[in-house]
């Protein structure tokens, strides 16, 4: 199995250790034929104007847009963002790919990050460890979203639809690597 991880921006690298700790091969994904011959794709958290801006540059947005309708695509924080069909109040590059609301920054600047214990059920076992930094948020959501988890103010934070799983916060910047897990049994399935 190889997986890419959009590399234009963002916490990419962080991605590729929790992967390689898997046991799983990654590349980088930088251009539209780095998406040849890769089983999934991971768009990490970093900025999503920016993303979304290098994205567009490098000629990514078509060619992701057609590997979605194929293969499975993570989003965590910014690819969350990106993924999404529509977001609040903001206009900038979207990938489009989920039929989900997003509203950026739902819970605050920088200052405003946390940590809390999630419960999602299909990861099974003790909560995930949830770190949110500048997190968003999915306001709406379509009638194929299926919701992962929601913190205890009802914000929904991790949903898939089909091949596309996206989550508000950054599994890559724990020690579990259930998410990872979860994605690569996607692929798998």
């Amino acid at each position: 199995m190889k997986i890419g991880v959009l590399a234009l921006q963002g916490a990419f690298i962080e991605h590729q250790k929790m992967l390689a700790g898997l046991h799983v091969k990654t590349i980088d994904v930088r251009l539209p034929e780095h998406l040849e011959n890769i089983d999934g794709l991971v768009i990490p958290g970093g900025e999503s104007t920016t993303i979304g801006k290098l994205a567009d540059a490098y000629n990514l947005i078509e060619p992701i847009q057609a590997f979605a309708k194929k293969r499975p695509i993570w989003g965590t924080c910014a690819g969350m963002i990106f993924m999404a069909k529509k977001i609040d109040h903001v206009d900038q590059q979207l990938l489009k790919i989920m039929d989900i609301q997003v509203q950026r920054n739902a819970f605050g600047r920088q200052v405003d990050s946390f940590l809390t214990s999630l419960d999602i059920p299909d990861l099974k076992g003790e909560p995930f460890p949830g770190v949110f930094i500048r997190a968003p948020a999915v306001v709406n959501c379509g009638s194929d979203v299926q919701i992962l988890s929601r913190l205890p103010d009802n914000s929904i934070v991790a949903v898939k639809e089909k091949n596309c799983l996206a989550t508000a916060f950054h599994p890559e910047l724990t020690d579990d690597n259930r998410f990872h897990q979860f994605f690569l049994d996607m692929i798998t399935a």
